[in-house]
């Protein structure tokens, strides 16, 4: 990537004290918390520069990793498409303006409300739409619905990566069709549907340390490609990973497209890519508010008005997030452990950290906090869902509103 590139994008990372402590301090203040925070500048500039890394390739964001319409319309304004793993993404990508030739719809184990609502979008609303189909009986289920459009092959290279076992989906049988089967797959499909691509995802939260996989994944779609023959693109998945720890340099992403470009080799065939991660997740931060503090062995616990429930993704996947202290100048640090108000040992943000003694009323931000963050927020214990507010050159509006304890029983009707 150019440094002209580099340059008109910003830094590579945004590290949480890169966030200006008395903004976020006035957004509590108005907005209350819990609240996600979310920069459309940042995610704009990620998905720039993601563009300037892959210049020659259909590049496609991963709408699971933050739905909201805002940050979709920003995400389309940089000219990226959109990846989607359900029928609701497709419906909130249509609905963010994105038109059906610039969506892609992987269908994993698809429920038959997500195949009906997608094909009758195909026909209304999403002409040119491309489903993903990782089973023969996809594939059946398809024309049982009269979808005769484009399709593409996910495949089962067997080769997986990720930051967590959980997240690692290239070797894992639920994903797509075993390798040594695609190619006869692919050959019966071409009689009943406009086959126009082949498909793999190694996993998520990929490293430069997970490189040496990804390279063999990418590797082997070439190989299927040219075996194959006549396609539009060779897709091969994104979770590109970020830093979430301070120290933690980021990801070379020249670095990563070089190596994916030489792994592919001469395909007739454009490469494709589907990152979600790397596009929102240092584009937001989760503040939460400390309201009970307490000694325990020598270490502060610190009781904050956000939890699993809020962010999910340290119970469960054991995932570090930065968390800072934006009341705290001056005062020690000990060993800090910040706990949610969910009914769980699991719901802590961090155990023991070295963080600034904590005091109630202290306002903390947690950071990496756009992928996967209000995705996976949930009513567990019924804990309604918190607000998000974003941020551009216009400035600053409420973009989805705090859940209130009403709407915990509104699909009960009035027995």
């Amino acid at each position: 990537m150019s440094e002209e590139a580099v340059e008109a994008t910003g830094p590579q990372v945004r590290r949480l004290g890169d966030w200006a402590a008395a903004d976020l301090a006035d957004l509590a203040a108005e907005y209350d918390t819990p609240l996600y925070v979310t920069d459309l500048e940042r995610v704009q500039a990620n998905a720039t520069r993601l563009r300037a890394a892959f210049p020659d390739a259909d590049v496609h964001y991963a709408v699971k990793a933050h739905t909201g319409q805002a940050v979709l319309r920003a995400v389309r304004a940089a000219g990226l498409g959109a990846e989607c793993a359900s029928a609701g993404e497709v419906v909130r990508a249509l609905k963010a303006g994105f038109e059906g030739r610039e969506i892609q719809y992987t269908a994993v184990n698809p429920p038959a409300t997500d195949l009906d609502t997608v094909v009758e979008r195909w026909r209304d609303d999403a002409a040119g739409l491309t489903v993903v189909a990782g089973a023969r009986d996809t594939l059946d289920r398809l024309r049982d619905r009269g979808f005769d459009g484009r399709i593409a092959i996910r495949v089962n290279p067997g080769v997986g990566a990720g930051h967590h076992a959980k997240v690692t989906t290239g070797g894992h049988a639920k994903f797509g069709v075993p390798y040594d089967r695609a190619a006869d797959l692919l050959a019966d499909a071409r009689d009943d549907f406009d086959v126009v691509g082949i498909h793999a995802h190694a996993g998520s939260g990929i490293s430069g340390e997970d490189l040496d996989a990804h390279r063999e994944l990418v590797a082997r779609m070439g190989d299927l490609a040219r075996d194959v023959g006549d396609l539009e693109f060779v897709d091969v998945g994104g979770g590109f990973g970020v830093p979430y720890h301070e120290d933690e340099p980021p990801l070379d992403l020249g670095a990563v497209a070089d190596a994916t470009r030489e792994a592919l080799g001469d395909v007739d065939a454009r490469l494709a890519v589907e990152p979600g991660r790397y596009v929102v997740a240092d584009a937001a931060v989760l503040l939460t508010r400390v309201n009970t503090v307490k000694e325990a062995e020598g270490v502060a616990v610190a009781g904050v008005d956000a939890g699993m429930t809020t962010l999910l993704r340290p119970a469960m996947y054991g995932a570090y997030h930065a968390i800072r202290n934006l009341d705290a100048d001056g005062r020690r640090e000990r060993p800090v452990t910040v706990a949610g108000p969910v009914c769980e040992t699991a719901d802590l943000f961090c155990e023991e950290r070295p963080l600034p003694d904590p005091r109630r009323d202290d306002l903390l931000a947690v950071g990496n906090a756009g992928a996967y963050g209000y995705e996976m927020a949930n009513t567990y214990n019924s804990r309604p869902r918190p607000a998000e507010v974003v941020r551009d050159a216009d400035g600053v509006r409420l973009a989805r509103e705090r859940e209130g304890l009403e709407a915990l029983t509104a699909l009960e009707g009035d027995e």
